[in-house]
This record gives structure tokens, sequence and C-alpha cells, in this order.
């Protein structure tokens, strides 16, 4: 298929321009760093807990069952923020939404900051949760939509590499502030008021961005659409675009396939939304937050001392991000599922390698600790360069526009749900199977997830929005998977 065709339902084709360089193509390039704050504020939130941790335990006396539960709030509320804010962008706007968003980021983060109790600081972690998972349902959506399909693949994974980078941020100004001020009581409540500034920084970004053209068009409002897509495409461009999704959106309403009763009315939706639902459990399955939460953890019963594990854990963060930037040069070039299966078949290699080499090498051998690094290393950086962007790209793409936020929230509820189980029960799980039988179990459980994936998820690169709404709708895009299986 050449760059400027995408195919439609059975195989009629329709042109589109193709994409040219100019003020537009800049344009494009701010919309998505300012709305890519949000998952800035999403891997940061996530990632702070990591090295507050420990200073949190101590001084609000913590016991692991209570640090999984302040771990977790914010996980299992991230569930609830995923469902809510696919519906809420769906009638209120993507836009408008980001910008709810940030203000819950700002206002968890003051709870947080000065807690007097634990009760209060899972109020705070909830607020946060809310917002964390209403930016993993409504960022990649906004930002596959203003997206041209041809890079689609590359501008919405940004959104999962600023993710990362908020993550690494979280690691190392967990490192620097507990070096400097480690003895200072309150330690942690620095380390959480850091997430202040990007969610400022949000708020007032997305004041001075476009709503999404193509939520524009679903609701009628076809003027602004088309304005919109003049700001970040040329004119020609702009006018075929807008011709595409007016053609998909009038075919939707004839049909009555339109919002979330049509999913349980169509067979097709039903099973793409499941297949939402099976990429996102697999891929929390493999274990990479507990290792992005309780990565300290992990490193101290590894063998690191406390302040060597604090610094080593920054390991892991760099290679997630170098992981990111190989992902997005990846996403316009290689199928979905071939990285699927690639990331998967690694991240369960690595799995069995950790859990090898924990049983292999007792504790008090002076390479263990640096040998089971190394791997979780190597889990992470496989994870990131061929699951993680993959995944969240997906989501944002795989959907019809009608029942876009609904499928991506209802995905990523579920997602997170499994999150925040894993989350609430990893330090027992490592407390009560170790190293070893914590990663033999996360490997048995990515060889289940790999099969999942050959057998049931679809490709959705080269194609676009308004082609594979069509195909998911008609049930074409999965004659294509056999065929191609």
């Amino acid at each position: 298929m050449s760059a400027t065709q995408s195919h439609r339902g059975v195989g009629s084709a329709v042109a589109l321009p193709p994409l040219s360089n100019g003020p537009h193509r800049k344009r494009l390039g701010l919309v998505a760093l300012i709305a890519t704050f949000g998952g800035l504020l999403f891997g940061y939130d996530t990632g702070v807990i990591n090295g507050a941790l420990r200073p949190m335990t101590a001084e609000l006396g913590l016991t692991p069952f209570t640090e999984g539960i302040v771990a977790s709030s914010l996980v299992f509320a991230a569930a609830i923020g995923a469902l809510s804010g696919g519906r809420i962008s769906d009638g209120w706007g993507r836009r408008k939404t980001i910008i709810l968003l940030a203000v819950l980021f700002f206002a968890g983060t003051l709870v947080c900051v000065f807690t007097p109790s634990v009760g209060v600081l899972v109020v705070g972690r909830v607020l946060l949760g809310l917002a964390v998972g209403g930016a993993s349902a409504v960022v990649p959506v906004f930002l596959a939509e203003m997206a041209p399909f041809e890079i689609r693949g590359s501008l919405a994974g940004r959104n999962e590499l600023m993710i990362v980078v908020g993550q690494l941020a979280a690691f190392v100004v967990n490192a620097i502030i507990g070096i400097v001020w480690g003895d200072v009581p309150g330690v942690w409540r620095i380390m959480l008021a850091v997430c202040a500034l990007p969610a400022i920084a949000l708020f007032f970004g997305m004041l001075r961005v476009p709503e999404s053209p193509r939520w524009l068009v679903e609701k009628g409002r076809h003027d602004e659409a088309l304005a919109v897509l003049r700001s970040v495409r040329s004119e020609d461009r702009a006018l075929a675009e807008l011709g595409e999704v007016e053609n998909v959106a009038k075919e939707e309403r004839e049909s009555q396939q339109i919002g979330w009763r049509a999913v349980f009315s169509n067979k097709n939706l039903f099973r793409i939304l499941l297949v939402g639902i099976g990429l996102g459990v697999a891929q929390q399955l493999t274990g990479i937050n507990s290792i992005m939460y309780y990565g300290q953890t992990v490193l101290v019963e590894s063998g690191f001392n406390e302040s060597g594990a604090l610094i080593a854990n920054i390991a892991p963060g760099v290679i997630a991000v170098i992981g990111g930037v190989i992902a997005l040069t990846l996403m316009d070039r290689i199928d979905r599922r071939k990285t699927f299966i690639l990331g998967l078949a690694l991240t369960t290699s690595c799995h069995l390698l950790i859990g090898f080499a924990s049983m292999m090498l007792p504790v008090g051998n002076p390479i263990r600790p640096f040998v089971i690094l190394f791997l979780v290393v190597a889990f992470v950086g496989s994870m990131q360069t061929f699951l993680n962007v993959a995944v969240w790209v997906y989501l944002s793409e795989v959907f019809p526009l009608h029942m876009r936020g609904f499928g991506t929230g209802v995905s990523i509820f579920f997602l997170w749900v499994v999150n925040g189980f894993l989350s609430l029960f990893f330090p027992s799980l490592v407390a009560g199977l170790g190293i070893t039988g914590t990663f033999f179990l996360f490997a048995v459980v990515g060889a289940l997830a790999l099969v999942f994936v050959v057998k049931q998820v679809p490709e959705t690169r080269g194609r676009t929005l308004e082609a594979l709404e069509e195909d998911v709708t008609t049930g074409a895009i999965y004659l294509v998977h056999k065929n191609q299986g």
C-alpha cells in the first residue's frame, strides 16, 4: 500500500494528498508536546513512589500491607479515571477533559504533600490516580485523532515516551533528594511536590491547544473541525481528511452504529473490545509496573543496600527512555503484531533468566545483585522497545470513533485493575515466593499472553482511522488477520 492510500471496507481505496512540510507540521509537533505533559505526569506520579515509599514508611509507620495500599490506591483509582475519563471525553471533548485532569493532578499533589496521616495520603493518591487514569485513556486518543495516519504510531507513541521520561525523572529526583536531604524529616514530601510543576504547564498549555477534529465532526461542528485540520495539515490534505471523516460519521449515523450501546449489538465491535481488554491485561501481567513501583525493593532483595539500590534503580529508568526512543523509530515501520510477539518473547525470556539467576546465585554472592540488575534492565528495555509504546498506540487507534473513548477507557480500566492488584500484592508475593518464584510466575503468564496475541490480535498499522473503523465494524479486520496468519 502506498503512503498516500488507505484501504476501506472490502478493498475500495481513498486517496489522500501526501504529507508536506511547513508551519502546520511544527504546529502539530507543539500540540503533541503540550498534550504529552499528561504522560509526563502519569510517569512521575507512578514512579515517585519507588523512592518515596521507604522514608514514607519510616515516618508514617506503614506495614507491608499498608505500603501496598498506598501504592495501589493510585492504581485502582486510575482504573476508575480511565473509564470515566474516556466517557467524559466522548461527551465533553478531549481538550476540556485534559484540562480537568491537569487540575486533578495539581490538587492531588497538594493533598499528598501536606498530608497529616495515612488516610489523607490515600485520598491524595486517589485524586492522582483519577488524573493518571484519565490521562492514560484520553491523551493517546487525542494524539491519534490529531495525527496523519502515516505518522500516527510515532506521534501517539510520544505519550508513552513521556511516561517513561516522567518515571526516569522521578527516579533521578528521588536519588538526588534522597542523597542530599535524606536525613531531613518528611523528605518524601519534597519528592512528591515536584509533580506540581508539570501539572501547571499542562493546564496553561492545553488552554492554547485546539480540540480533536474527529471529535468535532462527530458532534456536527464541521467548520471548527476544518479550521483545526488546516492548522496542522496542508490545505488540500485538510479538505480530503475532513471529507473522509464526514463520510464515515454519516455511515455510522445511517446504520445506527453509534455509542457504547452499539458495542453490545455488533459482535465485531464486542470482539475488538475484548481484544483491547486482553492486550491491556497482558501488558500488565508482564509485571512491568511492579518493577517501576517496587524496583528498589527488588534490588534490596537481590543484595544491594538501600542507598545502592536507590542509585541502581536509575538504570531501568534510563533504559526505558532509550527503549521508548527506539520504539518511536520502529512504530511506523514494523507491524504492531510483530512488535507484540517479539516483545512478549523477550520479556518472558528475561523472567525465566531472573528466576534462574536468583535460584542459582545464593544471597551473599557478590555478583548476585549485579546479575539481577542487568536482567531487570534487559527486561525493562525489551518491554519498552516492543510492548509498552505499541500497546498504548494500538488502544488509541483500533476503536471506531463513536466508541473510541468508551473502548479505550474500558480496556485501560481493566489494565489498571490488574496493575492495582499486582501493586497491592507484589510486596507480599516477593515475601512469600521470593524473587525466584515471583518471576517464574510472570514467565508462565507471559507465555499465555504470547499465545493470545498470535491467535486474537489483528493488525492496525498503515491505515487511516476511518479505514480501520470500517474494517472493525464489518469484521474485515479479522479476515485480513486470518489470511496473514
